[in-house]
C-alpha cells in the first residue's frame, strides 16, 4: 500500500522565531497592523510504500524524529492517508 504524508515542522513556542518575527514587522510595514504572532516553520509531503497505515505511521514518526526535525529546537506533526 501508498501512503501520503503531510509534516508539519515548527520551532518550538518557548524559542524565538527570528524569520517570524521580520515577517510580523514587515506586514505592518505593508498596513496588515492586526497580523502578530507569525511563526515560520516547513512543509514536507512524501510518499511512503508500507504493508499497512500502522507500519506507514511508524516509518513517518521515524523519519521525523531522525532527520525532518530537530527535537531540541522543533515539533512536528504529521497527517497520513493512502495514496
Amino acid at each position: 500500500m501508498r501512503f501520503k504524508a503531510e509534516i508539519d515542522v515548527m520551532p518550538l513556542d518557548a524559542l524565538l522565531d527570528p524569520q517570524g518575527k521580520a515577517v510580523t514587522s514587515s506586514m505592518k510595514n505593508i498596513g496588515l497592523d492586526a497580523v502578530e504572532g507569525v511563526r515560520i516553520g516547513r512543509h514536507v509531503r512524501l510518499f511512503v510504500d508500507a504493508g499497512n497505515q500502522a507500519e506507514a505511521d511508524k516509518m513517518v514518526d521515524e523519519a521525523c524524529k531522525k532527520l525532518l526535525a530537530n527535537q531540541i529546537m522543533e515539533s512536528y506533526t504529521y497527517s497520513l492517508e493512502e495514496a
